[in-house]
């Protein structure tokens, strides 16, 4: 087929009318062009005046009027503002009263002094606190306010004390313990609520720990209720709420049981045949904590009503990263007690995957997001979404790091800062086979305990390793679950929450693990454990290391020993045994023989 140039036949008039207007055009004297094109620019400039006029009468019509770019984040569905229509972080809480719960416990405190520290202008914190070991929610809070957490607080602010309200309360008891008085007090005056408090010990009694995880959330959720001035309620949950799923995305999933059922029936069962029927409950859940919190995220998606909630689940918390300084740490809940036996020399073997995912999470990370979920919830409770939104508070699908890492950075920290009057030098082996981790257990651990427990008997002491080494186990078999399996956890609201912050929101409020160095991080936290739970002084540090000096010294010579006694008993009495010794001796020389021969032709 042929492709040619197609010719379109023009009319001879319309040539003709062309020619005649560009005539007509040239022949106008040069001072009329001027004016021909003033009186185009000024009829442009009447037809862009009257659209902008139209334009604004538009945007002045009630109906139509702007709130800003709103946009949909991930998959929540959430319609959310662009940045700059928004207050920032401390903007948002000035002038606004805080309910905490739980505050007197490890994430509580680190709450209450970044709220405090960071975002000076909030009006108050009322914290719920119950009278314990003699001492009023007051004086609790007078001690609290007195650690070494609240000293940068204390320069920056030293009146902060004064924005701090105790209020007595009970969570266990009904209506929360508050009194009328208080209660009114809550219902006027609270416009965010951090739900912090619950038991965090994994093998609490199902009774117990559905009464302080499950019963004490649904007693919040209808005080929140009763709140005129409530914008957000933040319940603090646990990444590990769905361990029974690999795959953990961040939703609300329903209980194996119906929590009414089951709130109804632990009222009247004995501790007995709970007891009995617990593990049926749970089912692939490692233990009640776990299973409980599960249950508590239900309750709030059920009963929540018109209440605004948000949910962060960290995973396995540990010590700060930066704020108020990093490695602040001061229990020995979680991994911290397992990295200071580490340090003592006590813990040697332990059941755990070195290629597991050790998900780790700084308090202050975990903080720094609550506060900022808080934020980004209360600015826009008016446009919130239909699902409650929910943080995955976790490192391991954005900066992984594993068990065998930590096992090896515990060991070095440990080593170069050892911890004083350490039991052994710091050497913890992970091992993924039981039945090698039971060995290495009678060997490391309950072998040289009873040796030692017979030593302090012989000098009249009080024999105490045995019972400290059982205490351990017991701690590492409750970690066990954890340390041996790894999952994915879905952070699409984290990444979402990131990206509505405003730089400086950024860095005041930072929960961006990415930048997270491990290695430095674990060295500040083996060095937290060292100075503020064991109230170690680094002065102390020259004697620790003469110390583990000794103690390698102690190995060697024992070492020795062993070789000799067992050349005694088994080489230098059985001929045999001697034929195979000498056999390898010439063996050996041979090959130095030969290596030396080898390097002196080249």
């Amino acid at each position: 087929m042929n492709v040619g140039v197609v010719k379109v036949p023009v009319r001879p008039d319309r040539v003709q009318s062309a020619h005649r207007l560009q005539r007509d055009v040239t022949r106008l004297s040069p001072p009329l062009l001027p004016a021909l094109g003033l009186l185009s620019a000024g009829f442009l400039l009447l037809l862009l005046s009257v659209s902008a006029l139209l334009s604004a009468a538009a945007g002045s019509t009630p109906h139509l009027k702007s709130r800003g770019s709103y946009r949909i984040s991930g998959r929540s569905g959430v319609v959310s503002r662009n940045p700059a229509t928004m207050v920032n972080i401390p903007e948002y809480y000035a002038g606004k009263n805080v309910l905490i719960t739980g505050a007197t416990g490890f994430m509580g405190k680190v709450l209450l002094e970044k709220l405090l520290r960071s975002c000076p202008d909030v009006q108050s914190a009322y914290v719920m606190v119950r009278p314990k070991s003699g001492q009023s929610p007051q004086a609790r809070i007078v001690d609290m306010i007195s650690s070494k957490l609240f000293e940068k607080l204390q320069d920056e602010q030293p009146d902060f004390a004064q924005k701090i309200v105790p209020v007595n309360s009970d969570l266990t008891q009904p209506e929360l313990g508050l009194s009328q008085e208080d209660q009114r007090t809550l219902s006027e005056n609270i416009h965010i609520v951090f739900h912090c408090a619950a038991t965090v010990r994994f093998n609490e009694p199902l009774k117990d720990a559905m009464q302080l995880n499950v019963l004490a959330t649904q007693k919040m959720l209808a005080l929140g209720r009763k709140m005129k001035q409530l914008e957000i309620f933040i319940h603090v949950s646990t990444a590990y709420a769905n361990c029974d799923r690999e795959l953990i995305e961040e939703v609300i999933y329903p209980p194996p049981v119906d929590y009414r059922k089951l709130i109804d029936t632990l009222e009247w069962m004995d501790d007995d045949l709970v007891a009995a029927m617990t593990p049926k409950l749970i089912k692939e859940r490692p233990n009640t904590y776990t299973f409980t919190k599960a249950i508590a995220e239900y309750v709030i998606q059920k009963e929540a009503g018109d209440v605004n909630v948000a949910i962060v689940r960290p995973s396995i918390v540990g010590a700060s990263w930066k704020d108020p300084f990093p490695g602040w740490i001061d229990n020995f809940n979680g991994p911290s007690g397992i990295f200071i036996a580490a340090g003592k020399g006590i813990l040697r073997t332990m059941r755990a995957s070195n290629d597991a995912v050790a998900d780790l999470v700084p308090v202050d990370v975990v903080i720094n997001t609550t506060l900022s979920a808080a934020w980004f919830s209360g600015s826009q409770r008016h446009h919130r979404p239909k699902n409650i939104l929910v943080y995955n508070c976790t490192t391991g699908g954005i900066n992984p790091f594993h068990w065998g890492e930590v096992g090896n950075c515990i060991n070095m920290t440990f080593k170069t800062n050892p911890l004083e009057q350490a039991f052994r030098r710091p050497n913890v082996n992970l091992r993924s086979n039981s039945f090698t981790n039971q060995y290495w257990t009678a060997v490391s651990h309950t072998l040289p305990a009873l040796l030692y427990d017979c030593y302090l008997k012989l000098t009249g002491q009080k024999p105490r390793m045995m019972k400290t080494i059982s205490r351990l186990h017991k701690a590492m078999m409750v970690l066990e679950y954890f340390t041996s399996h790894s999952w994915v956890w879905h952070t699409d609201n984290l990444a979402m929450l990131m990206t509505h912050m405003s730089p400086e929101d950024k860095k005041v409020f930072n929960f961006d693990v990415r930048q997270l160095h491990w290695a430095e991080y674990m060295e500040s936290y083996c060095m937290g454990t060292k100075k503020y739970v064991l109230n170690e002084e680094l002065s102390g540090l020259p004697a620790a290391r003469k110390h583990l000096n000794k103690l390698r010294n102690i190995r060697y010579t024992f070492n020795t020993v062993l070789v000799v006694l067992i050349w005694r008993i088994f080489i230098a009495r059985s001929q045999m045994a001697r034929n195979i010794w000498y056999f390898v001796v010439s063996m050996c020389f041979k090959f130095l023989s030969y290596f030396r021969a080898s390097s002196t032709m080249r």
